[in-house]
């Protein structure tokens, strides 16, 4: 119902002068005014028409006003219709609270008051007018909320679907990739463990390790050290094999002469690409050697090889090629300035627009139907060649061919002599030497010192790398520094390059509790895997200062310069 919208009143009155009088006054409402002189005409008035407010008179033959009103109220459709009594005889307190109690909203005595009459009639009016309103806004409130929730049942039936079908193309790459992330999560989770485990397993083994040379003469003391070594040491070998089992993904490199592994694959090559695809070697003079794990290098160029064939259905050429070539910072995105082995693949197959091309190496993203690609395997080469110290590079345009180069490190193993990380024991050294050892874990820190001052050595102990540079500032006469790698603040590869840095003639050991050596660390340090034992540590230190030695006497022997 609009505001413009009239309303009905009807005017009950046996009395036809009253109901002109009733219609005078209310005229000026401007609503639609209908009469009746009756109770019957009434009720059937309010059975076939809407009526806002009813004026009813009390008194009336057959059924007086009270009567009706309480047959109107009967009726459920006119619970909140708005009765008035109007009354001439009828105007005692008791009288108005009969007429209540049938249901009237007021109740009006005669001689009627017009202002007053049409005031208490627009009211309810008004009222029945903003109550329909209201009934009609929340009606279309209403209606929109359940087209809403329609449109939302159906987004989200759409969105359900959608995950599924994602879930689906999905279940296969992870089912590949399963085992891959256990053990990528238990790499991760025992690593840390395992550095804190060895730490303890350290103080236990170097402890008992002296404990057992003061009860020699007391075999049962001497029996309860031994059985407590062996459970150590068989803690030991469980932290390396859980270790081992964590990171047996990790990457083996050998030395890798391209063109030799290519030839080993050709048979493979032909037998899965198949007669319709052409295979074609190009090799530049020289030698194309570098240092990667040849199996997964293998696996790399099998992939792209694969990719090369779904790029042409209808057969086409693969060249595999292999150069070196030495390159400046930026030439190529991730790579510094240096010697390079560039593989690459190419194909003159249906090739990548724009959009594909700047994906096409992330994780899970793939072009091929449902069931035909999991979207790892440009991935999985990227990675493999990020890990191996190298990068990978895509060139495609649609219709004209895809090219991916592998750029892998050059192979500088003829220009340095591999270096000894474990010298011969020497029978010839000087005693008394002055062994600086860092460790910021107290435990493992006076095991090492306890076994060092042991073997005849002068131990000098820094809890931090810093601290080690303090004291080497002041101490010139240290001879060898031992230092865990694992520290807070400077780790222990750091502070051995600042050592090699001041003092380049200073033996430096590098001791961890990883299964492998750390991110970072330098390979020609001597190394040292926690936990070890006392024999191991001596043979190392005796090692090193019989080396120093050796150098220290051969300058000297050289003739002064003229």
């Amino acid at each position: 119902m609009r505001a413009e919208d009239k309303v009905n009143i009807l005017l009950v009155d046996d009395q036809p002068g009253k109901l002109l009088s009733y219609e005078a006054i209310l005229s000026e409402l401007g609503e639609n005014l209908l009469k009746a002189s009756s109770a019957r005409e009434a009720l059937e008035y309010l059975l076939k028409t809407d009526v806002a407010v009813v004026l009813i008179d009390v008194c009336m033959p057959e059924l007086d006003g009270f009567e009706l009103a309480a047959m109107i109220r009967e009726h459920p459709r006119f619970q909140t219709l708005s009765i008035i009594f109007v009354s001439a005889v009828q105007v005692t307190d008791l009288d108005l609270l009969r007429g209540y109690e049938y249901g009237a909203v007021d109740y009006v005595p005669v001689p009627v008051a017009p202002e007053l009459l049409r005031s208490k009639v627009r009211v309810f009016a008004e009222l029945y007018r903003k109550t329909r309103q209201l009934e009609a806004l929340n009606a279309e409130l209403e209606r929109r909320v359940e087209e809403r929730t329609a449109e939302l049942a159906q987004a989200n039936a759409d969105l359900e679907r959608r995950v599924e079908e994602r879930t689906r193309e999905r279940e296969a790459a992870l089912a590949q990739i399963h085992e891959m992330q256990k053990v990528e999560s238990l790499g991760q989770l025992t690593g840390g463990v395992a550095h804190d485990f060895n730490n303890l397993l350290m103080a236990i083994l170097g402890n008992l390790g002296l404990a057992s040379k003061y009860t020699a003469d007391n075999p049962k003391i001497t029996k309860l050290i031994d059985s407590a070594v062996k459970a150590a040491e068989r803690g030991a070998t469980l932290t390396k094999r859980m270790l081992a089992f964590a990171r047996r993904q990790e990457l083996k490199p050998e030395v890798v002469d391209v063109p030799r592994l290519v030839d080993g694959m050709a048979d493979m090559l032909h037998h899965t690409l198949g007669p319709q695809i052409r295979i074609v070697t190009e090799f530049a003079a020289g030698a194309l050697t570098t240092s990667a794990d040849p199996n997964q290098l293998e696996l790399a160029l099998l992939n792209l090889a694969l990719n090369a064939r779904d790029a042409m259905p209808e057969g086409g050429n693969l060249v595999i090629a292999a150069r070196r070539e030495t390159i400046a910072a930026g030439d190529v995105p991730g790579l510094a300035a240096g010697d390079y082995i560039c593989v690459s693949e190419r194909d003159d197959g249906c090739g990548m627009d724009e959009a594909t091309l700047a994906r096409a190496a992330e994780p899970f993203f793939t072009t091929k139907n449902p069931g035909a690609g999991t979207g790892l395997g440009l991935s999985m080469v990227d990675g493999l060649v990020a890990q191996s110290g190298g990068a990978m590079r895509i060139r495609s345009q649609r219709d004209c061919g895809t090219t991916i180069e592998l750029w892998l490190p050059v192979w500088q193993g003829a220009d340095a002599a591999p270096i000894d990380l474990r010298p011969q024991r020497q029978t010839s050294q000087r005693d008394g030497l002055q062994v600086l050892v860092v460790e910021d874990d107290e435990m493992v820190a006076a095991g090492t010192l306890a076994m060092i001052e042991d073997l005849g050595h002068t131990a000098i102990g820094a809890a931090s790398a810093l601290a080690a540079l303090d004291i080497l500032e002041v101490k010139r006469e240290i001879d060898i520094v031992v230092t865990d790698h694992a520290m807070p603040g400077m780790n222990g590869t750091e502070l051995a390059h600042r050592i090699r840095a001041s003092r380049p003639d200073l033996p430096v050991i590098l001791v961890t509790g990883y299964a492998d050596l750390p991110n970072g660390s330098d390979p020609s340090l001597p190394r040292l895997n926690k936990p070890y034992r006392q024999r191991e540590l001596a043979e190392l230190i005796s090692g090193l200062a019989a080396d120093r030695r050796r150098k220290m006497m051969s300058l000297v022997r050289e003739p002064a310069a003229e």
